[in-house]
Formats: C-alpha cells, structure tokens, sequence
C-alpha cells in the first residue's frame, strides 16, 4: 500500500503589502504519494513558488495542514524546518546554488555535514552519488570549470545524498539550454525509476510530461490535478 510523503488540506497562505492582503494559497488540498513523479505549473500569480516553499518548509503556511513523510510541519519553529528540511528534502534550483570555492564532491556532501555523518561515510557516499549521476571524472573540479549541465548535476548529487523522502526541483532546466535540457530530464527520469519521490515546479509544457501527474494551480487553488496517459501508459 502506497503511503503519502506529502498531505496538504486546505492549505492557505496570506502576505500583507502594507495594508493590503494578498492570498497566494486559497485553500489547497493535495496529496502526494512515495515513489510518485508530480509536476505543478501554473501561470505567474498561480500560486506555484508559494506551493514550492511550503513544500520545501521554506515557510509555514497562514491556515491549514501540512505533512511531510509522517511529521506535521505546519507549526514548526525555523530551527525544527531547517532539521526537516535537511533530512527529509533534496532541493534542486534553477540557478545550482553551489558554493564556488567548493569543489563538486564538496558541494554534494554539504547535507552530510549538516546531518552529522561522519567524514569518511560522507565522502564515499558523495563520490558514489556523483558516479550515479555521470560525474566521476568531475569530482574535484569548482563550479566554474563545469558546464551549466554538470553544475545541474553536481546540484542533483547534492540533493540525493541524503536519501531524502521528496526531490524538490524548481525550474531545474530554467538556466540550461534544449540539448542539456533533455539530459538533465532523462536524468530525472532515471532517479524516478530507481524509487525517488519527485515534485517538479515549472512553467514549460514539455518539461512537465516528463511526470506522470500534473497538478495545475490558478488563483492560489487546484484548477486541475491528472494523471500524464503518456507516462503512465509507458
């Protein structure tokens, strides 16, 4: 029996610009199950990047429930969501966010540190993850001896080391060109197909089929929630 890594209900968020208040989440139920592969788009003023950080337990949301891989995280205080975060969530971002002094296997055992792993586990696992992502010859190179496609790649190293419960990918193509594109999606494809939870934001049509569900938001709600027939037929 499948069991959810993400449970959202009624999920509202609400920002006040000086007196105004703006309502990014208007009450959004979802779930999510282990081992699915789930695409969110949505226009700009959707909802979407809200959606993403309450997912990512970058922020608590204004009203409603939200459980990720069993721990309630609506309430959390900032120390315990920085713990979730870490043990429970591989981030991977549009623009890489690696550290440019570090080295490729520096950057992806980053989590481990912050985890406690002792070193010697720390660098096996990180030398084995970049192998696992067609890396084993980039190991030690910094981020600006590596194309835009392995900096992507050494990102999504970083974000499985941890053997995280949910792989969070905002845009993750959004700074690479068609070709790399295409990789770094086969590359997504094949994380999946090993057990990985996905949750992918973005606003490109093609990059979304990659999923095999798709979860489309307008004006802070689901405007629709489907399977991908191509994918699940696959």
């Amino acid at each position: 029996m499948n069991r959810n890594v993400i449970l959202i209900e009624e999920l509202h968020k609400h920002y006040h610009l000086g007196n105004q208040a703006v309502k990014a989440l208007n009450g959004v139920t979802l779930s999510i199950n282990k081992g699915e592969y789930v695409a969110i788009m949505g226009p700009s003023g959707s909802g979407k990047s809200t959606l993403m950080n309450l997912i990512g337990a970058l922020d608590t949301p204004s009203m409603g429930r939200y459980v990720l891989n069993g721990t309630d995280v609506s309430h959390l205080s900032d120390d315990e969501l920085a713990e979730i975060r870490n043990r429970e969530i591989g981030f991977v971002f549009q623009t890489f966010n690696l550290l440019p002094r570090y080295s490729a296997l520096e950057n992806v055992i980053l989590p481990l540190i912050y985890g406690g792993v002792p070193r010697e586990e720390r660098y096996k696992r990180g030398e084995e993850t970049l192998r696992n992502v067609g890396l084993a010859d980039r190991m030690l190179h910094k981020p600006n001896e590596l194309s835009g496609g392995q900096r992507q790649r050494v990102a999504v190293a970083r974000a499985l080391v941890n053997h995280p419960s949910l792989i969070l990918a905002d845009e993750p193509t959004g700074n690479l060109d068609s070709k790399t594109s295409v990789d770094i999606m086969r590359l997504f494809d094949r994380i999946h197909a090993e057990g990985n939870t996905i949750v992918l934001v973005t606003h490109e049509e093609d990059i979304a089929m990659h999923a095999q569900r798709i979860v489309r938001l307008r004006d802070g709600v689901v405007e629709s929630d489907v399977m991908n027939e191509e994918k699940v037929q696959a």
